[in-house]
């Protein structure tokens, strides 16, 4: 016999009746404890005093924040990227690239999703070639044969999904051109640019598989593709023509900002938009403990509206098992004087699977980060 899920829902106490708006004067924080990544059931709890209002904190499980402006540049090879966080279904790095790659690069392990917080250039693949600039997302599937040649110095976050493929999400009621029209996604092109490359000089391809490593020389450019036909190419999106899902009464779930979805893990991105008008809605993101997933927040551009003292180029992580939320600064002024509209980007990887992190990581890490949430 399969058990259902109790999905009956029951209420005690002072509560409002919609999640995230008309909060009780008694019990202003709102806590969500959710399964699933906000897509399965959840409790809302009202609070007296903010969820996140600790005193100490002991042991090696806690929120951290990592600066990767601070990581030092290394060679031009993504795999001797610097890796922040990872587990067996996700590994999340920092790569920083300031000159030509003059060899090729292929991830027998599984796709690479590149995200582009600096810099601009041209990625050359199997497929042909494709311009490349800041705020550009980049999918590579598995085993696709890569170069890029930057015009400025990048700084790249890469995401990898190890036990499956990116897909994009099922956008539902909304309808398959809400968020972003997959008629904007580009995919890279045989044209001159590539056909110019194309040489019988001798080239490396340096393949990336599980701990183990290869070095393949060629008397010739092995981007020598002619054409190509199919389903299976790398596709590029940027953040600006991601058009968020918004409700002027009701703070919408982060999980409605899904741009990629994998078997283990889910990539959002949070763009500007307009804050709720409604003067009972929820105007920063709530308190809540999504006890299925791990965190992980790579801060783009613009000012954090819930968060104090992070800046671009930072990257925040929390663990499941514990509740997070807005700063005390940013939930007050809100609450007080909201702004308009926000100005940031942001991009969040949920992961199902617990993430490690590097001693990389630790070189960089804020380590009084936990204890932003105390009042000053």
């Amino acid at each position: 016999m399969t058990a259902n899920n109790i999905k009956i829902p029951k209420s005690s106490g002072i509560v409002s009746k919609q999640a995230h708006a008309d909060l009780p004067d008694q019990a202003i924080y709102e806590r969500e404890l959710g399964r699933d990544g906000f897509f399965g059931p959840a409790t809302h709890m009202h609070h007296q005093q903010p969820p996140t209002g600790w005193l100490n904190w002991e042991g090696s499980l806690k929120p951290r924040a990592f600066d990767l402006n601070k990581i030092q540049a290394g060679d031009s090879s993504p795999w001797h990227a610097a890796t922040i966080l990872y587990n067996d279904q996700c590994q999340i790095r920092s790569w920083q690239l300031t000159e030509e790659m003059s060899f090729l690069v292929r991830n027998g392990d599984g796709d690479d999703l590149l995200f582009f917080h600096q810099g601009k250039g041209v990625l050359y693949c199997d497929y042909g070639s494709l311009d490349i600039e800041q705020g550009d997302y980049v999918l590579l599937p598995r085993g696709t044969l890569w170069r890029i040649a930057p015009e400025q110095a990048m700084t790249v976050l890469m995401i990898e999904a190890k036990a499956d493929r990116f897909q994009l999400p099922e956008k539902g009621l909304i309808g398959q051109h809400a968020i972003f029209d997959p008629g904007v996604l580009q995919a890279p092109e045989i044209d001159d640019r590539f056909l110019s490359q194309q040489n019988k000089q001798a080239w490396s391809v340096s393949v990336k598989r599980g701990n183990q490593w290869a070095n393949i020389q060629y008397p010739f450019n092995p981007l020598d593709a002619l054409g190509w036909h199919g389903d299976l190419y790398p596709v590029k999106l940027n953040c600006r023509d991601i058009r968020p899902v918004m409700s002027h009464r009701y703070h919408v779930p982060p999980s409605a900002h899904s741009t990629f979805v994998c078997n283990g893990f889910v990539v959002c991105t949070f763009v500007p938009r307009p804050i709720e008008s409604d003067p009972g809605a929820l105007k920063v993101p709530f308190y809540h403990s999504n006890e299925d997933c791990d965190e992980v927040l790579f801060y783009h551009s613009g000012n954090f509206f819930s968060r104090d003292n992070i800046y671009p180029g930072m990257i925040t992580f929390h663990p499941a098992g514990f509740p997070h939320g807005p700063h005390p600064k940013a939930f007050e002024k809100a609450r007080a004087c909201p702004n308009k509209e926000t100005n940031e980007v942001a991009v969040m990887v949920d992961t199902w699977q617990a993430l490690n992190f590097t001693e990389q990581a630790k070189q960089v890490e804020v380590e009084d980060y936990v204890n932003s949430w105390k009042k000053n």
